[in-house]
C-alpha cells in the first residue's frame, strides 16, 4: 500500500556531496561576486578581519583564500595603511600581464629553454602575421615602419635593441585584429626578450632587421599568405641563432 505523500525517503533520494573546505567556499563566493559585478574594477575589498566576521572563519583562511583570488589575477594587495585588496580589471592588457609573469617565472627556473618558446612563437605569429595583413590599418603600418626604421639605423651595440623587437612583434599582434593572440604574444615576448638569446653580430643584425622590413611589405601589400611565410623564415633565423638552442635540434637546414 503506498504512503502517498508521507512516502519515506529511499535510497535514491540521497547524494554524495563533496565537503568543500572554508577557504574554497570563501574564495569562490568572493570570485563570484567580483564576476557578477557586486564589486567593480579598482573596489576596495573588505578588510579581513570585516570578511572573517561575515564568512565565520577565520583570518588565516580569509587570506589563503585573498591569496588564490590574486593568483587567478583578480584582485591585486596593496600594503601600507592605505592598502588592502583591490579588484583588477580583468581586460587582454591584465592577461598579458599574468601570462607575462607565469612565463618568466618558468623561464628563469629553467624549466624552459628558448628553442621551446620559439616554437611556440611560430604557433601565434605566423598566424597574426597572416591576420594583420587582412586587418592592419594605416596607423599600424605607420607604427611598423616607425618602428624598422629605428633598427635599421641603430648599432649592435644598442641596449634598446630587445625593446625595439618586443615593440614589433607587440604591433603585429595587435594589428592582427585579436586582442588575445596580441596578449599570448606579448606575454611570450615579454618575458623572453628573445632578441638577448641571439648571437648578434652585425650579420645577424642586419639579417633580421632585413627579415623585418620583408614581414611589413607583406603585411602592407595585403599579402597574407606572404606576410605568414616571412615570419615563419624570421622565427627559423632566430632559432638558428639562438645561443640556447642546440643546432643539431634545428629542423631546416
Amino acid at each position: 500500500m503506498s504512503n502517498g505523500g508521507n512516502r519515506q525517503p529511499g535510497a535514491e533520494d540521497f547524494k554524495a556531496q563533496q565537503v568543500v573546505r572554508p577557504r574554497a567556499q570563501v574564495e569562490r563566493q568572493l570570485k563570484d561576486a567580483i564576476l557578477m559585478g557586486k564589486f567593480a574594477p579598482g573596489d576596495k575589498l573588505p578588510p579581513e578581519t570585516e570578511l572573517a566576521q561575515q564568512f565565520g572563519v577565520s583570518r588565516p583562511t580569509i587570506r589563503e583564500a585573498l591569496g588564490g583570488l590574486v593568483t587567478a589575477g583578480l584582485i591585486r594587495k596593496i600594503p601600507g595603511v592605505a592598502g588592502g585588496s583591490f579588484v583588477n580589471s580583468v581586460n587582454p592588457d591584465s592577461l598579458s600581464r599574468m601570462l607575462k609573469e607565469s612565463v618568466g617565472t618558468t623561464l628563469r627556473l629553467g624549466t624552459l629553454h628558448i628553442g621551446e618558446l620559439t616554437q611556440v612563437r611560430r604557433v601565434l605569429e605566423i598566424p597574426s602575421a597572416r591576420l594583420a595583413a587582412e586587418n592592419r590599418s594605416e596607423d599600424d603600418l605607420d607604427k611598423m615602419r616607425a618602428i624598422v626604421e629605428r633598427q635599421r639605423t641603430t648599432t649592435i651595440d644598442d641596449p634598446d635593441i630587445p625593446s625595439y623587437d618586443l615593440a614589433f612583434h607587440e604591433t603585429i599582434g595587435l594589428a592582427s585584429g585579436n586582442r588575445l593572440l596580441a596578449a599570448f604574444i606579448a606575454a611570450v615576448h615579454g618575458a623572453t626578450h628573445p632578441a638577448e638569446y641571439l648571437e648578434v653580430t652585425t650579420e645577424v643584425a642586419r639579417k633580421t632587421v632585413k627579415q623585418h622590413i620583408a614581414i611589413v611589405a607583406a603585411i602592407e601589400a595585403g599579402n597574407s599568405a606572404g606576410a605568414a611565410e616571412a615570419m615563419d623564415a624570421h622565427l627559423d633565423y632566430v632559432l638558428r641563432y639562438s645561443t640556447d638552442y642546440p643546432k643539431n635540434a634545428v629542423g631546416h637546414e
